[in-house]
């Protein structure tokens, strides 16, 4: 899930503790506005709109007009684009800091980028900026607030579906957004279906819309009765879905963190063999949380244009799964 501050914050305490009098704002993308809309270390939540608003020159200058009468004087650049790094020089900003990537020149303060390597995790390469500007992170565990309206639309959901609150649910996620990410649907609905035996659990499936044909399949091919939420939850729903389950059982993608930013246990799928997008850098972050990844002797990762049948995920086994759900649920 990829969110940028481009106006100064990290959405844990860090910079509120280090500038507790400040204004600090949060620039987002539309479909990640509910993951910091409630959090209370936030002023305010600003929404960038590239393929809607500010998709055009004029919607740009607008918007760059906007963040120049807020005055901002430092802008915290999370995650480095050219967009990012154009519209924030000509807001004015005084201080930008920010990885030396795509346009880094823009930036007033620049940091080597060396997040290909996989050297880190990602929690670690965002709080390495504030470091980079003096402050000291006390804090590099992942939040993102429950939304009320959410929590009230799901439980009317899960219970309109037959899931009683407090019922062992486990949830299952079999979406992820290129095909070298994607462990077979027939090895997810072998999983939920022994997990579903094993704990006497309600299976939850998720996934975006655009996905949804993922969890449909995994449904259509197992032998229990699960609860399809494919497409029907937004973020904010996503969380509270996964506050209620038990364990999250998922490809590597955007929920795995949102589990672990609601304190719910993961058992994350990874593929690929690229150091940048390894388990040590992109894995649940989690005390409890375990990364599944086989190293099968790829020289090169050529992604969905894979040759050897996606191996690395042929590797993760079902009983794998079934391992790391008993090592974190005790049976």
């Amino acid at each position: 899930m990829r969110c940028r501050d481009e106006c100064a914050g990290d959405i844990r305490p860090n910079l509120r503790d280090a500038y507790p009098g400040s204004y600090i704002a949060f620039l987002a993308r539309p479909y990640a506005r509910e993951i910091v809309q409630s959090n209370p270390y936030l002023d305010e939540v600003i929404v960038y709109d590239k393929a809607g608003q500010e998709k055009d020159l004029r919607g740009n200058l607008k918007f760059i007009q906007y963040l120049r009468q807020k005055k901002f004087d430092i802008a915290v650049i999370l995650h480095p684009t050219k967009r990012t790094h154009v519209i924030t020089f000509l807001a004015g900003i005084p201080v930008r800091v920010g990885y030396d990537k795509k346009w880094g020149i823009l930036l007033t303060k620049r940091i080597p980028h060396t997040k290909q390597f996989g050297l880190k995790h990602e929690i670690d390469y965002t709080l390495d900026i504030l470091r980079y500007i003096g402050i000291e992170p006390k804090d590099r565990t992942l939040y993102m607030p429950i939304d009320k309206p959410c929590e009230t639309r799901v439980r009317d959901i899960l219970n309109d579906r037959g899931v009683k609150d407090g019922e062992f649910c486990i949830a299952v996620n079999p979406g992820a957004s290129c095909a070298s990410k994607r462990w077979p649907v027939m090895n997810f609905a072998r999983a939920a279906d022994s997990l579903a035996k094993t704990y006497n659990a309600k299976i939850i499936l998720i996934a975006s819309a655009e996905d949804k044909i993922f969890a449909d399949g995994t449904a259509s091919l197992m032998s229990r009765e699960c609860v399809n939420l494919a497409g029907k939850t937004g973020i904010g729903d996503v969380a509270s879905v996964l506050r209620r389950v038990k364990l999250f059982v998922s490809n590597d993608s955007g929920p795995v963190h949102i589990a672990c930013a609601v304190g719910t246990p993961v058992i994350s799928i990874f593929g690929r063999c690229d150091p940048g997008l390894s388990p040590e850098r992109w894995g649940p972050s989690g005390k409890r949380d375990i990364a599944l990844h086989r190293d099968v002797g790829c020289d090169v990762c050529l992604a969905h244009n894979c040759r050897r049948g996606f191996k690395c995920l042929e590797a993760i086994t079902v009983d794998d799964v079934l391992e790391a759900a008993a090592k974190i649920l005790g049976k």
